[in-house]
């Protein structure tokens, strides 16, 4: 974890990936299908991990109205130590956040859960080593050097990958760290690590240290490992679709007023959450970044409607989960490594935001 607000894309793949190996519980009883005393339906979120902008467009909504407008009581949760993708597919939350990539690697050891609305349609991992490291200038250059790692195959693949792309070999050490990747690198246990542009590079240049940082579609690596968005589970979408529309439009609301009013919808978030102790210059310049880079898709084919705001993207979902595939970075209940991909187009629906 490289803040104390959020763990990064690769920490969570990890946990991810450990908590699959438990899907065989039942469905317990959703937090839907229970009537407020207004007549409003129950629902319960659970946070992915602390709150930050990841989940800023489901605070937004909370704060101004929109899910009770829409019928719905809605509680947000903290997440459990299993996970909110486990949560969310053993029925114990209605909805939370996660990408695609969980998504699938939970698919592959037999979990059923989906995606119905995906906010983050580009990559946002970033590759870095402190900027006084000046034995690394390219990724070719973490080629003998020591990698800051959760321990997924998913992040040795793209290392990998990152590295030959740039004429190195793909050969590195590796330290597992628990918490944080920037520790890691001050001590000197780790020459590198990774990191999200929007939250931990933002932190990183409000407050340092300073790094040299590189981006997976630059060096060879195919598709969009982060498509963060909101699941639930595939018997809630059939069971009660009426509920799943009415929380991805209110929480499909609240995200696009957070990209057209980020610093107000900062301001949201952190009123909204006090228990992150979340830092509102952090906030908002995360934001600013999210807003600038048009993470979420871009402003001008949302405002000439060739792009719906929040619908999945399989094809660059699917070429990453390719290229895992092609790296043996899935592997099913038992361990056993699967050579086939998952469908992106099976884990997702863009039926509710349509």
């Amino acid at each position: 974890m490289s803040s104390n607000h959020t763990l990064s894309r690769f920490a969570r793949a990890v946990l991810a990936a450990v908590a699959a190996l438990a899907l065989i519980l039942p469905f317990a009883a959703c937090g839907s299908g229970g009537t407020a005393a207004q007549g409003l339906t129950k629902v319960t979120f659970m946070n992915w991990w602390a709150p930050d902008t990841n989940h800023i467009g489901v605070y937004v909504a909370q704060n101004k109205g929109y899910y009770r407008e829409a019928g719905l009581d809605v509680t947000i949760v903290p997440v459990s130590q299993a996970g909110s993708e486990q949560a969310v597919n053993t029925g114990a939350a209605d909805f939370s956040i996660s990408t695609m990539t969980n998504v699938s690697v939970y698919d592959a050891k037999g979990a059923h859960i989906t995606m119905v609305m995906q906010m983050q349609q580009k990559p946002s991992a970033i590759w870095c080593s402190l900027a006084s490291n000046t034995a690394i200038s390219s990724p070719k250059d973490f080629d003998g050097k020591t990698f800051a790692t959760f321990g997924s195959s998913e992040s040795d693949a793209v290392v990998r990958r990152m590295i030959q792309h740039d004429g190195g070999s793909g050969d590195f050490d590796k330290v597992t760290v628990g918490t944080s990747t920037f520790q890691a690198l001050q001590s000197g246990r780790a020459d590198f690590g990774g990191f999200y542009s929007t939250w931990e590079g933002v932190q990183a240049q409000l407050h340092g240290p300073e790094l040299n940082c590189f981006t997976e579609p630059d060096y060879g690596v195919p598709g969009n490992a982060d498509s963060i968005g909101v699941i639930t589970s595939e018997q809630m979408v059939k069971d009660d679709p009426k509920t799943v529309r009415a929380f991805v439009e209110a929480t499909r609301r609240g995200y696009e007023y957070a990209y057209s009013h980020p610093d107000d919808a900062s301001e949201i978030l952190v009123h909204e959450a006090p228990d992150a102790n979340l830092e509102l210059d952090l906030v908002k310049a995360s934001m600013k970044t999210i807003v600038d880079g048009e993470y979420w898709g871009s402003r001008k084919a949302i405002a000439d409607g060739s792009f719906t705001f929040g619908m999945p993207d399989t094809t660059q979902t699917q070429a990453y989960f390719d290229f895992l595939a092609q790296e043996d970075a899935y592997t099913d209940a038992d361990g056993k490594v699967l050579h086939t991909a998952p469908s992106a187009k099976s884990l997702s629906t863009g039926e509710f935001v349509q």
